[in-house]
């Protein structure tokens, strides 16, 4: 719990990037909640599980690709207060992985180009982010 009284949510995502300099993101399903939004792949951290253990694990889960430990680098993170709780997310950024993105939990996918990710609706949390892409990209 933080001074809000609200739970501390930790979710890793990733930055996924390509040779050409774009980013990954996913579209949120039907069903969920944030449904229909565009997020950086990634998921809640377990009980005893390390940022990079989850990313690892997620993107195999979500994606169907192998993703190794030295592989992650830590970019950037957010903070942000939600209704029911507060989300600590870091983003990790990954150039190098094994396999073929696949859209295994998402409803679409698609490879952006920082400067081009305005034109998809994210989450609140995850919209900051984009600034310090267009930054380092």
């Amino acid at each position: 719990m933080n001074e809000t009284g609200k739970p501390i949510v930790l979710v890793a995502a990733a930055a996924l990037v390509d040779i050409d300099g774009r980013v990954l993101i996913c579209q949120r399903p039907e069903g969920k909640q944030l449904a229909g939004l565009w997020e950086f792949p990634g998921g809640k951290v377990e009980s005893g599980e390390t940022p990079e253990a989850c990313l690892i694990r997620e993107l195999d889960e979500e994606l169907g690709i192998k993703v190794s430990h030295a592989c992650l680098a830590p970019f950037v993170f957010a903070s942000h207060e939600y209704e029911t709780f507060h989300l600590l997310m870091p983003l990790y950024l990954v150039r190098r992985w094994e396999g073929t993105v696949r859209a295994l939990e998402h409803k679409g996918l698609a490879w952006v180009k920082p400067k081009d990710m305005d034109r998809y609706p994210m989450p609140p949390a995850d919209a900051p982010l984009v600034a310090w892409l267009r930054d380092l990209l």
